[in-house]
């Protein structure tokens, strides 16, 4: 992807439904999974988006429900979020003032690097790289603006 869109207010871009495609590699059995099902960013109590996400996850042929629930709220910029897990604790920030970012996160020994593109008004994708002892995956999301 050579363009980026740039996003001058995260949170209503991010607003509303979103269908989610995730492809799910690891690297080292090489085994494959595909997420698909939908995201909605509504709003929440207090300020910000509540992110749920809802759909099938197949992983090794086998079909299960599989949900999430993240909270996108205010930054210091109309263009930025800190994104956090449901129960509050935080997750990453989000800058998408130019289009693209990368986000960190730490979770016990592996390390979570997001890069986050917006290709348009209506499509954006996410690729996470998980490397540690437990892990060694690529998660590839793309969203695309539902109706």
């Amino acid at each position: 992807m050579g363009e980026f869109w740039p996003v001058p207010d995260v949170l209503a871009y991010l607003a509303g439904r979103w269908r989610v495609a995730r492809s799910v590699r690891d690297l080292t059995s090489g085994d494959e999974g595909r997420f698909e099902g939908t995201t909605v960013f509504g709003p929440q109590a207090g300020d910000g988006l509540l992110h749920e996400e809802s759909g099938t996850f197949v992983w090794r042929g086998v079909a299960r429900p599989a949900e999430r629930t993240l909270r996108y709220l205010p930054g210091p910029s109309r263009g930025t979020a800190e994104v956090r897990f449901a129960d509050g604790r935080p997750f990453h920030d989000l800058d998408l003032t130019t289009g693209r970012y990368l986000a960190g996160h730490p979770c016990a020994a592996d390390l979570y690097r997001g890069e986050f593109t917006v290709r348009d008004a209506d499509h954006w994708r996410t690729v996470w790289r998980v490397r540690g002892p437990a892990k060694d995956l690529v998660l590839t999301t793309d969203y695309a603006r539902a109706g």
